[in-house]
C-alpha cells in the first residue's frame, strides 16, 4: 500500500468512528428535554423530563365554542405575569404561548380544572404552572416539545 493509501484508510477510520459518535450521541439524547402532553379527552397533562414522567396534572382546556388547538407545538414565549388582552384583563400566570395567542396559564378558577372551561387555553393549578413554566425556562423552548391531543 503506498502513502495515500495508507492515508485514505485512516481517513475512512476516522471518518467512520466520528460517524458512530455522532449516532451514539443522537440516541442518547432522543429522550432527553421537556414533553408535555394535553389530552384534552381526559383534561390530563403529563409532563415528561429526559423520557420519565415527572407530573400528571388536571387542566381545564377549551369550552363548547372555543376549542384548544390540537397539534404539536414548541413555546413562543414565556411571560411570567401576564394578563389576557381579550378576555376582560384576566389574569394569566406563568403563561406558556404555545400557538399564537393560546397559552399553558395558571387559573384561579381551580374547582373547574378536570373539565372544559377555558377560551382555549390550556389551565392549570397556579403552583403546578409555576412549575411547568420554571421547566420550560430551564430546558428551553427549543428542547420543549407540547403536544395537544383533542382528538
Amino acid at each position: 500500500m503506498n502513502k495515500f493509501g495508507r492515508c485514505q484508510t485512516v481517513v475512512l477510520a476516522a471518518l467512520s468512528i466520528g460517524m458512530m459518535m455522532v449516532s451514539s450521541g443522537a440516541q442518547a439524547r432522543r429522550g432527553e428535554g421537556l414533553h408535555v402532553n394535553v389530552d384534552v379527552g381526559e383534561q390530563m397533562m403529563e409532563v415528561y423530563v429526559d423520557g420519565r414522567l415527572k407530573h400528571r396534572w388536571p387542566v381545564s382546556t377549551g369550552r363548547d365554542g372555543f376549542d384548544t388547538p390540537g397539534g404539536t407545538y414548541r413555546p413562543q414565549r414565556l411571560e411570567k405575569d401576564w394578563h389576557s388582552r381579550q378576555y376582560d384583563n384576566a389574569p394569566m400566570p406563568n403563561a406558556v404561548f404555545f400557538n399564537n395567542g393560546y397559552a399553558i396559564h395558571g387559573t384561579n378558577e381551580t374547582k373547574r380544572l378536570g373539565r372544559q372551561a377555558s377560551h382555549g387555553c390550556v389551565r392549570l393549578h397556579p403552583k403546578h404552572a409555576a412549575e411547568l413554566y420554571d421547566l420550560v425556562e430551564d430546558h428551553g423552548p427549543s428542547h420543549t416539545r407540547i403536544v395537544v391531543d383533542n382528538d
